[in-house]
């Protein structure tokens, strides 16, 4: 079964030293699932000072900066793992670096039939 883990976090939560012994611990976790077949994808998400939010009311589009909603803490970034049951998704989130921080929130993939090829390249440029 697919899952994705949705990792989030404050951003301004992070040193500089703590943000990059997380990529680098992330690292390590992905190339470990890699390794027993079970890693599909995993990228942090540019600032919300990046993101930009769509709405449709009333036929009209709305297009404004920033996230949907006001939180303390932010989507940061995400894996997509193939494993057999949320018991081992939930033993896999215990293992990312950001747990210890903010929350890992593990949500099933619906599979649609008949979509493209899902090959996603990540931009280099990543802040976490």
């Amino acid at each position: 079964m697919k899952y994705m883990l949705l990792i989030y976090s404050a951003e301004n939560g992070w040193t500089q030293d703590e943000r990059e012994q997380c990529m680098s611990d992330s690292t390590a976790v992905c190339h470990e699932l890699d390794k027993q077949g079970k890693f599909l994808s995993a990228s942090p998400l540019h600032s919300v000072e990046m993101a930009t939010s769509v709405r449709i009311r009333n036929g009209k589009r709305l297009v404004t900066d920033g996230p949907f909603a006001e939180t303390t803490e932010q989507l940061g970034g995400y894996y997509v793992i193939d494993v057999e049951n949320l018991d081992e998704a939930i033993a896999v989130a215990s293992q990312l670096p950001p747990a210890k921080k903010g929350t890992v929130e593990i949500r099933p993939l619906v599979e649609l039939p008949n979509l493209p090829d899902q090959e996603f390249k990540a931009d280099t440029d990543i802040v976490l």
